[in-house]
C-alpha cells in the first residue's frame, strides 16, 4: 500500500462523526480490565469532577482560545478531589505506594470542552521543586478502552491506563501535538526530513492494521529523541476516542487527511516507492511480533470486542464493503459486528507475515 494520495483525496468526502456516542463498558471487557489489572478502585469518579463552581477559558500565548477552561470548586468539594487526585497520581505512577504523596498537590484541574470524551487534565506539582506532571479523567467508552489496549499490544508504546466503572484514567503522552510541529517546526534545517518521513509511513501502517480512526494532526504527538548524530522520531495517537467506528477505510489512514498533508509531502518528496513499500513491511512484521507474543491476550481482547455493539451497523457494512474492495478480497463479507472486521483485517493484513514467523518458530523448534 503506497501513499498514493491525490488532490481529489483531499476534498475528505467523508469526515469522522463530530459525535461518536459513548459505549458503555460490557460485563465480558470488565472482567478481561480486570484480570490484566486495569481496573481498579478509584479515590475519585469523573462525576466527582463535574461538581465544578465555575470555570474560566484558558488562552495560549497569543490570546487564542484552547478550548480548555481551568475549573473552580468550591471548598468542602475540593479538599475530597484533591486528595483523591493526588492518589490517582500514585495509582498511576507508583502503583498506589502513597508514601510519596506528602510533597504532591494538585495545581490546576482543566475541563475540554470539544470532542466527544470532555476530559479533565490533571497537573500535579512536586511542592519541592516546581515539577509538574499531567493525567487524564475521562468517561469509561468502550471505544476508547479497545484502542488504549490494542495500542499497548500492538504498537511500541506501552500504555499506562486505568477505569473504575464509568471513568477511565490516562497517562499523558509527551510530545509535540502534530498540528504545532507543522507549525513551528516543519521547515526546521535542524529536522531529519527523511527520518520524519519514514516514521509517517510507519505509523499511517499502524493505524490502518488496526483500524484506528481519525488520526488528524492534532490527535497525535512526534516524540523527538537525540540519537548518534542526529534524531530519531516517534509518532504517537493520543486520541483513541474513533477505535474501529467509522465504514469509511480512508478516515483509518491519516495520509488521506488534509490536516497531515505537510507529513504527505514529505513522504513524497523524500522517499521512492521502494523505500515506502520497505517501511510499510518493517512495521508489519513488527506488529506481526507484538501479536505473536501476546497471542492469548489478544485473541481474548478481540474475541470479546467482536462480541460488542461498537458502531452500527451501516458503518459496519460500508467498511466491510470498502475493504473487500480495497484489498481485492470477499473476506469481509462474513463479518457481522466491527470487532469481527478488526478481527479478520489485522489476519488479512498480516497473513504473509503470520506465515513466516510461524515458519520461523517451527525452524526453531526443529
Amino acid at each position: 500500500m503506497a501513499l498514493d494520495i491525490t488532490n481529489k483525496d483531499l476534498v475528505e468526502p467523508d469526515k469522522p462523526s463530530r459525535k461518536k456516542p459513548m459505549f458503555p463498558v460490557s460485563a465480558n471487557l470488565r472482567h478481561y480490565l480486570r484480570v490484566n489489572g486495569r481496573e481498579v478502585r478509584l479515590p475519585v469518579a469523573y462525576k466527582d469532577l463535574m461538581h465544578y463552581t465555575f470555570s474560566v477559558p484558558i488562552r495560549d500565548k497569543k490570546g487564542k482560545d484552547t478550548l480548555w477552561e481551568k475549573t473552580i470548586y468550591d471548598k468542602r468539594e475540593w479538599d475530597f478531589i484533591r486528595e483523591g487526585l493526588v492518589k490517582i497520581y500514585a495509582i498511576l505512577k507508583t502503583e498506589g505506594d502513597f508514601s510519596f504523596t506528602s510533597h504532591l498537590d494538585v495545581a490546576r484541574i482543566d475541563y475540554c470542552t470539544f470532542g466527544n470524551s470532555h476530559p479533565f487534565r490533571i497537573r500535579i506539582v512536586n511542592k519541592y521543586n516546581d515539577n509538574y506532571d499531567h493525567y487524564y479523567i475521562k468517561v469509561a467508552d468502550a471505544s476508547r478502552i479497545y484502542g488504549l489496549e490494542l495500542e499497548h499490544i500492538l504498537s511500541p508504546n506501552r500504555i499506562t491506563f486505568f477505569t473504575d466503572n464509568d471513568t477511565l484514567v490516562e497517562e499523558h503522552i509527551p510530545g509535540i501535538p502534530g498540528d504545532l510541529f507543522i507549525e513551528q517546526m516543519m521547515t526546521d534545517p535542524n529536522v531529519n526530513k527523511i527520518r520524519l518521513a519514514k516514521e509517517f509511513v510507519k505509523f499511517n501502517e499502524r493505524c490502518f492494521v488496526r483500524l484506528l480512526g481519525d488520526m488528524r494532526s492534532y490527535n497525535f504527538v512526534v516524540d523527538i529523541t537525540p540519537d548518534i548524530e542526529d534524531y530519531q522520531y516517534r509518532i504517537r495517537a493520543i486520541d483513541f476516542d474513533q477505535q474501529s467506528y467509522e465504514g469509511r477505510k480512508n478516515l483509518y489512514l491519516p495520509q488521506f487527511f488534509k490536516e497531515n498533508y505537510p507529513f504527505v509531502q514529505l513522504c513524497l518528496q523524500h522517499l521512492n516507492k521502494e523505500s515506502i513499500d520497505q517501511y510499510q513491511a518493517e512495521e508489519r512484521t513488527l506488529i506481526t511480533f507484538r501479536l505473536a507474543s501476546s497471542r492469548y491476550r489478544i485473541k481474548e481482547l478481540l474475541d470479546i470486542m467482536a462480541g460488542d455493539p461498537i458502531s452500527t451497523s451501516a458503518k459496519t457494512a460500508q467498511l466491510k464493503e470498502e475493504l473487500n474492495s480495497y484489498l481485492h478480497t470477499t473476506v469481509f463479507s462474513k463479518s457481522v459486528t466491527m470487532g469481527q472486521v478488526v478481527k479478520r483485517h489485522l489476519k488479512q493484513t498480516l497473513q504473509k507475515n503470520l506465515l513466516l514467523v510461524q515458519r520461523n518458530v517451527g525452524k526453531t523448534n526443529d
